[in-house]
């Protein structure tokens, strides 16, 4: 019989992509799709136990109060879940530890960045060495980029996909890292999974526009060493049909879009001997 694999999305204090997120899981396949409040979890009436898939989605968390998503990670790390005496903090570390799959779409990966689990290198997920700083533009950007896939990285969500065409819509998105040693450790494990690139999707850029924010490296997404916690800016979950592409009315485009295949690849590995 085929495993039930349940998936989650966070929602509360500013998240706004919760839906299209939701949507994404369904259509992907998972057995059962739940958007749960935050506060559902810390009042234990929810628990991270319960899932397999843990969806943080986009928005503006608490307003972007303190930098992108700082408080919300300030929240995560300290609050203590309702009458069970834990930190939601160590129930997220239990989630890792048991191997299921974690994803941060652009106030998400924000959040998983300040929470300090991505990278996660060596295992530490509760140390920050990289974070997502405001755009060299100075403004918010909203535009669809072009993106190379490291075919090397151990990346769950990434596989098989040749090159991926999503919009980005985000003031503070600028990849950089505390030392050029840790950009060199990301580089070293092929934890970089996801580059701003050419329209080839061959040749990272650091040039603006195709590069929106001025990130290091052209660095758009990232992984943990066992790639199954993945963070990226750009929005898979705003590319599930056709019809979400800007040029639909004018290019012939398959019926489902290019985002869709991360949430297809996190239901393919929950299904198989490897989780």
């Amino acid at each position: 019989m085929t495993r039930q694999i349940r998936a989650i999305v966070i929602t509360g204090n500013g998240t706004n992509c919760e839906i299209e997120t939701a949507h994404a899981c369904r259509l992907a396949g998972f057995d059962h799709v739940e958007i749960v409040h935050i506060s559902e979890l810390l009042y234990g009436t929810k628990s991270l136990d319960e899932y397999d898939f843990l969806n943080l989605p986009g928005g503006f968390l608490d307003g972007d109060d303190l930098g992108s998503a700082k408080a919300g990670a300030n929240r995560i790390l300290h609050a203590v879940v309702s009458g069970s005496g834990e930190r939601l903090f160590d129930q997220l570390l239990r989630f890792i530890s048991s191997g299921k799959l974690i994803l941060g779409v652009c106030n998400g990966f924000q959040l998983l960045v300040k929470l300090g689990v991505l990278p996660g290198l060596g295992g530490v997920y509760n140390r920050q060495s990289v974070t997502l700083t405001y755009n060299d533009s100075g403004r918010f950007e909203d535009r669809w980029v072009y993106l190379k896939i490291n075919h090397a990285s151990p990346c769950i969500f990434t596989r098989g996909l040749g090159g991926i065409y999503l919009p980005v819509r985000h003031g503070e998105g600028k990849f950089i890292t505390d030392t050029e040693d840790t950009l060199q450790d990301l580089e070293r494990k092929n934890l970089i999974a996801l580059q701003y690139s050419d329209a080839a999707y061959q040749n990272p850029v650091m040039s603006y526009p195709a590069n929106p924010n001025g990130s290091i490296a052209a660095i758009a997404g990232i992984c943990n060493e066992t790639g199954r916690i993945f963070g990226l800016m750009p929005h898979p979950e705003a590319y599930l049909h056709r019809t979400n592409h800007p040029r639909w009315t004018r290019e012939a485009l398959p019926e489902e879009g290019m985002g869709l295949s991360i949430f297809r690849n996190a239901a393919a590995f929950l299904r198989s001997d490897e989780f």
